[in-house]
Parts: structure tokens; C-alpha cells; sequence
């Protein structure tokens, strides 16, 4: 790396997961025939310009010829907006060799210095700092609402986590990584910070982040943003294993194949490496390259059948469903409904798969009374907490027909929820009855001057909060870094003093590998494997 230009790497920690982690990925930089300085100071400036320390334009004027000079070209994406003018957007765009015809046309595409970055493959919210719980529509110039497109991403329920693992089999099932790449990673630790010492739960994927650092690095393309739906992807087929997104990277996820694959590619099915545009972004990597979750992109582009898409394998493995994968910028999706209200969705878990079908129902009240309790006698599988679960869902749905998208589970699950209420109600259980709402705890009763007010929604709440727990929190990981990354977690954020425990269940019972170099000679991303 030239000095000329810009200082020395100096030996600041700057990588989020810490020095030793930081020294770790520096010597595998060292191991390899590329610019190991040239990759930490870029990974180091990289983190910068996603926290807003440093612009788009500065970074890759700063880095430019360094590039070049290493790898013989420079594929980093621009972002147009950062142009001061138009003219400085240009002269980027003739020193990538673009002629002034196709200059003028391209700049004409864009509309000057619009927000669609040259050379970018993503899609960008400005590095807004709204959560990916709040509506992100906005208004189109004829006064309609429009969103932002596609963002996959997803809800991680820790609270609920099991630690069962099931994830990451059907993880290495569906993409063929070699033991110990987990693209899908559950943590178990101990948070000494916190008032009690009790074990806590992390689900650690790539976190496909809006504004990702991995790529900024990236010289070829290889690591890069699908515009049509926000996924963070590598391209097998540019990657020249350089490993400086591995170093970008704030949570550790990304591996690289350092030998031949476990599975051939004879065995691969190329509807599943190759996504809608050709690209090979999915699957495990050949030899040399970098690889890593990618939230199932050729599901997304609905190579494996219409029935897959919006989910992912991790997520229709988990058993207690605290995977919710989903648009995040549709209030309607799965993650986005998980986040809005954590103890309504809890329930719907919890209950929807157990409730009696409204046939049976009707056979079973038929010619009875329908007063609670002969509800609950007559009614298998219908008891007084559930039905009041049941009453409360609808109390706050209004008993209508939930909006949502294909495959979204939970809207389907409130579905259930309102037929069974509805087949309660038309035989003969009178769901809006004081005595019944009052005895459910779903209303207050009124004084004797007072009039009865109907269900209350607060208690209706409350009621599903009592049932499905009340989240301690709702968190990103590393969210200061400013990358807005499309993971939300509820529950539990890991402090300072966090450590690595023991797992309920071992990664050795179900023929995994917990740590990578417990089966490489030469270590994978970071010399303790998964850190906090």
C-alpha cells in the first residue's frame, strides 16, 4: 500500500469483535499474495464512512490507485450521491474508461448525481435511522403511497431459542457448506453485566446489511447488494478470494474454502447456485472464494417452486418458530408483525397448530349449553386460557381478515385464530357478553352507575403478554457501526462482559462443527471461531 497518499496503517483496534480477533484476521491477510495493510486500512476506513465519518467518494478516491494497483481494477461501488456536482461524477466515470457518449447517456440515466450509485448492485434508505419496525412508505409524486421495493430480513426471537440446532443442519443441508462454515451460528453465553448470571442465547446469520462494509471493500463485484430485494451476496464466479470482506465484515460471518468442496459441483443443482440473473451467488463456494449466509436467494427468486418463496431453510426448520423471515418493509410480513407485537405473535405460535378446526367445534357445542365453562367440557383441546387467548387476538385484530403477502405464516396463524373465534361465536358462545369478556379478564367491570364499555384492548394485551411473555428488548447487533443491518433481535443484547457457554445441545450430536479450525490446519475468519 502507497504511503504517499494517505498515513500508514497504524495499530488502532478498530474491528468491533476486538484486537485479538482484528490481530487474527491481519496475519490470515499476511498468509495470502494480497495487500494485507491495504486490506485492514480499508476495512478500518470502510467501518468509518458506514458510521458517517468519512464519505462514499472520499473512500474510494482514497483507496483508488492503491486498487488499481493491486488488482488491476478498481469495481468498488460509487455512490452518485456523494458527487459534489456533476462534473466529478463524470470524470469518475471517464476514469473507468467510459467514453463521452456513454457518459453522457449514463449520466442522463441517472439524473445527474441521483441516489442509484454507478457500479452498485443494492438498493440504499440513505443510511436512514428509523428501525426496520417503522412503515417505510412514502409518498409518490401523484400522492399515492409507494415503498422502497423488497428488503428480506429477518425477527430472531432469542427469548424462545431452544438452542436445538435444528437451523444450522438444515442450514448445511439446503447449501452444502463444508463442516464448520456455519453460515447459521447459535451462541450460548453468560452476561456477567447483567443483575442475575443466567444463560443467554444468540442466532447469529449474516445480517444483510443496508449499508455493508464487506462490499465497499470489495475490488471485483464479488461481494454485492441484489437490488431486488436487498440480499447481501457473494458472486462465486468474480471472487478472487482476496478476504478483505472478511475483515470489513463487523460480525465474523463470512468463510472462506480453502480446500476443494466436501460436495462436487456435480452434485449441485445449478437452479440452486444461480439466481434470477445468472449470477452464481448461492450454495456452498468453490475453491478460493469467499462465502457465507445468504438468506436463500434462488428460494427468493422462486427456482425451488412459488411455495418457498419469503422462506428460508433455517427458518422452516426451527420448531419453536422464533426465525420470522420476511420484507421488512412490508407491515405486514412475518418479521415485521413479530416485532410490532412480540406477545401477540408468541401466542399465535404457540396455539394455532393445536386449535380445534370450526367443524369440530360446531359438532362438539351442538344441542349444548354455551355458557363458558360447557364450552371448555364439550371442546377438546379448547381450554379457558386459550380461549381467552383466542378472544384476545380478536379483540385486537377487529376479527378481520389479516392482510398479508404469500407464505406469510403468522397472518395465516391469526387467520385460524379468527375462524375459531367466529365458530365460538356462531354457536352460541356470545364473545362480546360482559359476564364472559369480564370472566375472561378482557374487560373491566362496571360500577353500578356505569355503562358496560365492551372489550378492552389493553386488557386484551395484557392477556397475551401474560401468555406469551413480554420481551426484555428489541436490538441490532453493533447498530452504532451504522451499517442498518436487517436483523432484528428480541430479547436479550450480549454486554461487555459476555462469555461463551456450553450449548443445550453439542454440535458433535448433531454431526456439526462448533469452531472451524478444529478442522483446518489454517483458521477460518478469526482465531476463537463465533465471538460476541
Amino acid at each position: 500500500m502507497s504511503s504517499d497518499d494517505h498515513e500508514d496503517a497504524d495499530e488502532e483496534v478498530f474491528h468491533p469483535l476486538g484486537e485479538e480477533w482484528q490481530d487474527g484476521l491481519e496475519a490470515e491477510l499476511e498468509d495470502t499474495e494480497y495487500d494485507a495493510e491495504l486490506g485492514m486500512e480499508m476495512a478500518k476506513d470502510a467501518m468509518r464512512v458506514t458510521k458517517g465519518e468519512l464519505s462514499e467518494a472520499d473512500f474510494h478516491d482514497r483507496y483508488h490507485e492503491d486498487v488499481m494497483d493491486e488488482f488491476g481494477e478498481d469495481e468498488r461501488p460509487i455512490e452518485a450521491g456523494d458527487a459534489d456536482e456533476d462534473g466529478r461524477l463524470e470524470n469518475t466515470l471517464s476514469r473507468f474508461g467510459v467514453d463521452e457518449e456513454s457518459r453522457r447517456d449514463m449520466m442522463k440515466k441517472m439524473g445527474g448525481a441521483g441516489a442509484v450509485g454507478f457500479g452498485a448492485w443494492g438498493i440504499s434508505n440513505g443510511g436512514s435511522d428509523e428501525p426496520p419496525a417503522a412503515a417505510v412508505a412514502e409518498e409518490s409524486e401523484e400522492g399515492g403511497e409507494e415503498n422502497e421495493g423488497t428488503q428480506w430480513g429477518m425477527a430472531l426471537d432469542l427469548e424462545y431459542c431452544d438452542g436445538c440446532l435444528s437451523c444450522v443442519v438444515a442450514c448445511a443441508e439446503e447449501h452444502d457448506w463444508n463442516q464448520g462454515a456455519n453460515w447459521m451460528y447459535i451462541l450460548d453465553y453468560q452476561d456477567e453485566t447483567t443483575d442475575e448470571e443466567e444463560d443467554y442465547r444468540l442466532i447469529r446469520p449474516c445480517q444483510h446489511c443496508t449499508d455493508a462494509p464487506c462490499e465497499k471493500v470489495c475490488p471485483t463485484t464479488a461481494r454485492h447488494t441484489r437490488d431486488s430485494d436487498g440480499l447481501v451476496l457473494t458472486d462465486y464466479g468474480v471472487c478472487i478470494g482476496c478476504r478483505y470482506c472478511q475483515v470489513a465484515c463487523p460480525y465474523g460471518v463470512n468463510y472462506f474454502q480453502w480446500d476443494e468442496p466436501e460436495v462436487p459441483e456435480s452434485e449441485l443443482d445449478p437452479d440452486h447456485v444461480y439466481d434470477e440473473r445468472g449470477r452464481p451467488v448461492s450454495a456452498r463456494g468453490p475453491r478460493g472464494v469467499m462465502e457465507k449466509c445468504t438468506f436463500c436467494p434462488t428460494r427468493q427468486d422462486g427456482s425451488k417452486g412459488e411455495e418457498f418463496v419469503g422462506r428460508t431453510a433455517c427458518e422452516d426448520a426451527c420448531p419453536p418458530e422464533v426465525i420470522q423471515f420476511g420484507d421488512m418493509n412490508d407491515p405486514n410480513s412475518d418479521p415485521q408483525r413479530y416485532i410490532e407485537n412480540t406477545a401477540k405473535s408468541r401466542s399465535l405460535v404457540q396455539i394455532a397448530s393445536d386449535l380445534p378446526d370450526p367443524e369440530t367445534i360446531e359438532g362438539s357445542l351442538e344441542g349444548g349449553d354455551q355458557d363458558l365453562q360447557s364450552v371448555v367440557d364439550s371442546v377438546e383441546d379448547l381450554d379457558e386460557e386459550t380461549i381467552a387467548v383466542v378472544v384476545a387476538v380478536a379483540i385486537l385484530g377487529k376479527g378481520g381478515e389479516p392482510e398479508h403477502g404469500a407464505n406469510e405464516t403468522l397472518a395465516e396463524q391469526e387467520a385460524t385464530v379468527f375462524d375459531v373465534a367466529s365458530a365460538l361465536q356462531e354457536n352460541g358462545l356470545d364473545l362480546e357478553s360482559r359476564d364472559l369478556l369480564v370472566e375472561l379478564d378482557l374487560a373491566e367491570e362496571p360500577d353500578e352507575d356505569e355503562e358496560f364499555q365492551g372489550p378492552d384492548e389493553e386488557l386484551a394485551q395484557e392477556v397475551l403478554e401474560d401468555f406469551g411473555g413480554d420481551p426484555q428488548s428489541q436490538f441490532k447487533l453493533l447498530e452504532d457501526i451504522g451499517t442498518d443491518p436487517n436483523v432484528v433481535y428480541i430479547g436479550n443484547q450480549p454486554g461487555p462482559e459476555a462469555h461463551q457457554v456450553e450449548g443445550p445441545v453439542a454440535y458433535e450430536d448433531v454431526d456439526q462443527t462448533d469452531v472451524r479450525k478444529d478442522v483446518l490446519d489454517e483458521k477460518t475468519f478469526g482465531p476463537q471461531g463465533p465471538s460476541l
